[in-house]
């Protein structure tokens, strides 16, 4: 879906179709290695490499990366990259144009990784309001109106936990710490309660169920 992703230029400037194709073969080549070199089907979302060329490169903050070809690069235990969860691809489908979305995000993991997707809404939901012209309100701030809404609640309470923990990514994948100058809280929860913080948290959740996103994947290779 990334050719259909277009990011609002005014707030994401340099997001050009060399940095969409790059963002594309990032993950291409990715699942590309998993599979010919016959590694764990965990390593989707636990792998500590990825393939970046210096346009990708320079979005993520990698230094010491240049050319066009792609090659691989190794982060560090605990690096917010590594994994699908830390890809820019992912990370922008999951966007809206102008501002990341903490549902839209949820319920792909729900969905592709734990097998549990939330019903769908119901009718007549009203959008998230636009920043009003006083206190810059964070995400999660903005939300707690959704949650509030008993008809919405039940939903909201299973996949904004989860994509709050991706916060720290904008609408684009680049990672950040703040967000209009306050400091983002990521942390979350998965439905079973387990509580964590960050991308890196959310990886090792859901690793602790690992037979989930492992039927999960086999009936989707299957259906395929």
């Amino acid at each position: 879906n990334l050719s259909g992703t277009s990011p609002d230029p005014r707030n994401f400037p340099d997001f050009d179709d060399n940095l969409r194709q790059a963002l594309r073969q990032e993950t291409e080549l990715f699942f590309e290695s998993i599979m010919r070199e016959d590694r764990s089907l965990m390593d989707l979302l636990n792998a500590n490499y990825t393939c970046v060329n210096e346009r990708l490169a320079k979005h993520y903050g990698i230094p010491n990366v240049y050319g066009s070809q792609f090659r691989r690069v190794t982060f560090d235990k605990g690096d917010v990259r590594g994994g699908l969860l830390g890809q820019g691809s992912i990370l922008a489908v999951t966007s809206y144009a102008d501002r990341t979305s903490v549902v839209i995000r949820g319920k792909w993991i729900l969905t592709n990784i734990l097998g549990t997707p939330p019903p769908p809404p119901p009718p007549n939901v009203p959008p998230l309001k636009d920043q009003n012209s006083g206190k810059v309100l964070s995400m999660r701030e903005r939300m707690a109106g959704h949650r509030a809404n008993p008809a919405c609640m039940g939903c909201h309470k299973l996949m904004d936990p989860i994509g709050f923990s991706l916060e720290n990514y904008d609408a684009v994948g680049r990672y950040r710490t703040n967000e209009g100058g306050n400091p983002i809280d990521a942390t979350g929860n998965l439905p079973d309660g387990v509580e964590f913080k960050g991308q890196p948290g959310l990886k090792a959740a859901l690793s602790s169920h690992p037979e989930m996103f492992v039927t999960t994947t086999t009936e989707k290779l299957l259906t395929y």
